[in-house]
């Protein structure tokens, strides 16, 4: 079963079209791009907690109406003109679409992206989001959500040119816990498209389910796979970054917060180094 539906949530922020480039790096040839423009609402645009006259709550209304309507003209455009230089088909919604050629649907919504994607991302075998910009506070939200409540693999996108090909050589970070196992299960397609799958785990960690078990899982399903060990340092995050990097592999495939999210975020954690610091694309399932 190959990957086939990516949804890519994209905002006018500059980076939807690295995002669509990496989804057609990970889908190739075949496969469907869902990529979705979301309109905040009306109550979105008003100041949180202060109470607004009825004239100014409607002025604020049509302002925003105005302008979302201007954008929405803008990033449809950007977005079929980068279809047609893709070469990707773009169909109607709903409609059945030819499953070997790359194909497109375009959609606007109304509401929060992280809802949306919450949402939306449930029917995707993989949703593609941005790497959250920590200095503007952007992107996290979206990030968690689709990690968090839609269940299916997420790709974070690095603001880089993408690979030619995702998945040629995937680096998989294994400590047994549940998370790691959720994230190898959801990737299996990708794992046997795969040219090099390297098993990577701590040196010195003991393991319930070891780097060999996993192997063995693998090998089960005639995915080939080699065992590296990498060493921990006091930093687990960027140990797998690091040890990613010097298998030459062009995606690490992870687990993420397997401690609580807020913990991480405030003392930090692997995943929230990895979301930080990650500069390859990174396919994740918590």
């Amino acid at each position: 079963m190959a990957i086939r539906r990516v949804l890519v949530p994209i905002r006018n922020d500059g980076k939807g079209e690295n995002v669509l480039d990496h989804a057609l790096a990970l889908t190739g040839k075949t496969g469907h791009i869902e990529a979705v423009h979301c309109r905040p609402a009306p109550d979105d645009l008003l100041p949180f907690g202060v109470s607004v006259p009825a004239i100014l709550r409607e002025q604020i209304s049509k302002s925003g109406d105005d302008l979302a309507k201007a954008e929405e003209a803008q990033i449809t455009k950007q977005f079929e003109d980068y279809a047609d230089a893709r070469g990707l088909v773009l169909v109607e919604i709903g409609k059945p679409h030819p499953k070997n050629k790359l194909t497109a649907t375009w959609r606007i919504e109304r509401g929060k992206q992280a809802n949306m994607v919450s949402a939306r991302g449930r029917l995707a075998d993989v949703v593609a989001v941005a790497k959250p910009d920590r200095d503007r506070a952007m992107g996290r939200n979206t990030l968690e959500a689709a990690l968090v409540n839609t269940g299916s693999l997420v790709m974070m996108c690095p603001p880089l040119s993408p690979p030619e090909k995702i998945g040629n050589h995937i680096a998989v970070a294994w400590n047994g816990s549940r998370e790691a196992a959720r994230a190898v299960s959801l990737a299996m397609p990708l794992l046997a498209a795969a040219s090099t799958v390297s098993v990577m785990t701590m040196a010195g960690e003991k393991l319930e389910l070891t780097g060999a078990h996993l192997l063995n899982f693998l090998s089960d399903h005639d995915i080939k796979a080699a065992h590296v060990e990498i060493k921990a340092g006091s930093n687990a995050g960027k140990a797998l970054l690091e040890g990613a990097k010097s298998v030459d592999a062009d995606c690490l495939l992870m687990g993420a917060y397997g401690s609580s999210r807020g913990r991480e975020m405030v003392f930090g954690g692997a995943t929230q180094y990895v979301v930080d610091h990650a500069n390859m694309p990174v396919l994740m399932a918590h």
